[in-house]
């Protein structure tokens, strides 16, 4: 599992701007992240939501677990930057919430859990 926690920081950049003048190497990146997902990420999503989710699964392989899940921890009080995960998790196909977890299948058949906790601030 990977997590995320925030409290009223953004997910760093969008596709679009992870892009801007991209060397070969960023485009090659993109690409495997895309493939590793099965998705096609549109250009509004946030390139750090994509990056930490393949980690998660990356990981979950290289320890030969079954399953991978990646869920931002939320300190915010009003689930601040929750649109962009809502967004990202679409692309999945799936509907999100605040505190419910949702499945998808990898294209590999490796199961991936995606979710946001929201959690007060310590």
């Amino acid at each position: 599992m990977a997590g995320e926690a925030k409290v009223n920081e953004t997910f760093g950049p969008t596709i679009a701007e992870w892009l801007v003048k991209a060397s070969p190497g960023k485009q090659k990146r993109l690409a495997f992240l895309r493939d590793c997902l099965g998705i096609e990420p549109h250009s509004a999503l946030r390139y750090q939501l994509l990056h930490r989710t393949v980690a998660a699964v990356q990981e979950a392989r290289r320890f030969g677990m079954a399953e991978a899940a990646m869920v931002v921890q939320s300190f915010s009080p009003d689930n601040r930057w929750f649109e962009d995960f809502e967004a990202f998790a679409m692309q999945f196909g799936h509907e999100v919430r605040p505190g419910v977890a949702v499945r998808h299948i990898l294209p590999e058949g490796m199961p991936l859990t995606l979710g946001w906790a929201s959690c007060a601030q310590p």
